[in-house]
């Protein structure tokens, strides 16, 4: 279908989440001013309290703002946001990000699939350096069963340059079937941030959607621009929604292995701290924010396994983590 005719009857609205980031936001706004399909733009400030809302809603005139009370982290950013779309299709970019101009118009196409929930962009590092690289090109399972960013730090070379089928989409930019993620849940704002977009792509999955990678969707990212990877809260977030998602998805007794492991593993990084001995100062080696996320997991835990229990899709979570763990991605769609 030509861009001027499928532009016609584009339904699409692209969601951005600002916390005190006026600056990145505005480049991510004005990136969706090229895009070559109409859509809609739904700028969700988590109250951010310095003005930045207003600035923006100034600047962007065409933008609906959503001003949350309180700052609920861009998962629940994204679940507030979803409860206004009534599109068939949402998109997410991040407000560090900026869109090259086909992005909608590539990652619709892809959703013409009608077995595709997710088309997930093609991520490239924007941190000044020569050559481009990848930030994800879609997101696989680690022989861990954590979720990760297939390809980061890869050159943009051929092995990116192909549509494939990938186990989840990245929510640094991605367009989804809204009626599909509306099906399965929706983003859980109780994962406040991180891991969000890895935990839908799960119940996607669960509920036999496809997802896929479509690398003529490019989209460029300040990796890490909003948030500070050094952090104890990234640390805590990440590794606690990690526990959590294979609580939830993954098969029990493998659930059951990488909870042991976490709590070994804390208990020889206090064993080593009693004794002298150096470990990283990474906040994911300190044995207190391990403990926190212990208590916090388990806290969770016995709603997790009762919605575990009720899940119609249980049969299925072996089947989805045996084909995707470990697995990079499947043959480009239509070989």
């Amino acid at each position: 279908m030509p861009a001027h005719d499928r532009a016609q009857i584009s339904d699409v609205t692209v969601v951005v989440v600002n916390w005190r980031q006026a600056e990145l936001t505005a480049r991510a706004l004005t990136s969706l001013r090229s895009q070559t399909i109409s859509h809609r733009v739904l700028l969700v400030d988590n109250a951010s309290g310095d003005g930045s809302v207003d600035s923006l809603a100034a600047g962007f005139p065409e933008v609906e703002v959503l001003e949350l009370p309180e700052n609920v982290g861009f998962a629940g950013g994204m679940a507030a946001a979803l409860a206004r779309v009534d599109t068939r299709f949402v998109a997410l970019l991040n407000n560090d990000a900026v869109a090259e101009p086909g992005w909608l118009e590539h990652s619709l196409a892809a959703l013409e699939d009608p077995t595709v929930a997710a088309a997930s962009a093609k991520l490239l590092l924007d941190d000044g350096a020569p050559e481009r690289r990848i930030n994800n090109a879609g997101v696989v399972l680690l022989e861990t069963g954590y979720g990760a960013d297939r390809g980061l730090g890869e050159p943009d070379d051929e092995r990116f340059a192909a549509p494939v089928e990938v186990f989840g989409f990245s929510g640094g930019a991605a367009v989804l079937r809204t009626l599909a993620v509306k099906a399965v849940g929706g983003f859980d704002p109780s994962l406040f941030m991180y891991y969000e977009d890895t935990d839908l792509s799960w119940r996607l999955r669960l509920a036999g959607w496809r997802i896929v990678y479509v690398p003529q969707a490019v989209v460029h990212h300040r990796h890490a621009a909003s948030s500070d990877q050094r952090s104890r809260m990234f640390a805590f977030h990440t590794e606690r929604n990690r526990l959590l998602l294979l609580a939830r998805h993954a098969p029990l007794p493998y659930a059951v292995g990488a909870g042991a492991r976490f709590l070994l593993t804390t208990a020889s990084l206090a064993a080593k701290r009693v004794a002298g001995v150096d470990v990283p100062d990474e906040q994911v080696f300190d044995p207190r924010l391990r403990l926190q996320v212990t208590a916090a997991v388990a806290r969770r835990l016995p709603g997790t396994l009762a919605a575990r229990r009720r899940a119609a899709d249980r049969a299925e979570r072996g089947g989805v983590h045996r084909r995707w763990r470990g697995r990079d991605h499947e043959p480009a769609l239509g070989a």
